[in-house]
């Protein structure tokens, strides 16, 4: 499969191009915001700045990231292989790298294949922690997010304001281009 930026890269007079110019820049925000998203819940989780994670529960002061939202909302037919998880030191370790490489990845627009389905994937199961879902029963934001990340691989969209270009050049990525 191979993923490629919509050219062209800057706006000429044809209203195609300027098209393609723009809707380039917006999947480029898009990337960055849900790269922004991951690696915000990393640091939040990491150092308990006091949005979704206090200060006394963050992973430096002894917290287990994944212990809450598993232990406490996890219900449905999953429920017991959640709750089983729930602060385990690998399924909390897996959990932040997870953040950490999406969020990172993301925002710097490289490795887009691996962060992509990754990201999709965590959000997936993000959503199936709680089946059926309480807010919507066909949708919520976990399963449109997944959806978004795809289409950012989808369109190669590391390649505006992102390393993309560069780091698809790299012999590692040229070798093995799932690193892409």
């Amino acid at each position: 499969m191979t993923t490629q930026s919509l050219k062209p890269t800057s706006p000429s007079s044809t209203g195609n191009d300027r098209s393609r110019y723009f809707v380039n820049r917006i999947w480029a925000v898009a990337r960055i915001g849900v790269g922004w998203i991951f690696l915000w819940a990393f640091l939040d989780k990491l150092f308990g700045l006091g949005f979704s994670t206090p200060t006394d529960q963050s992973w430096l002061s002894g917290g287990r990231p994944t212990e809450g939202f598993l232990a406490n909302n996890a219900a449905g037919p999953l429920e017991g292989v959640y709750k089983a998880i729930a602060g385990q030191w690998w399924a909390d370790w897996l959990f932040m790298i997870g953040l950490a490489g999406i969020g990172t990845a993301l925002i710097l627009g490289i490795g887009m294949r691996i962060a992509g389905v990754g990201g999709a994937i965590l959000l997936v199961l993000m959503w199936s922690v709680a089946l059926p879902p309480t807010t919507n029963p066909l949708i919520d934001d976990h399963l449109i997010m997944a959806v978004l990340l795809l289409g950012l691989v989808a369109v190669g969209a590391g390649r505006t304001w992102g390393l993309g270009d560069a780091w698809n050049k790299t012999s590692p990525v040229k070798r093995f281009p799932i690193l892409r």
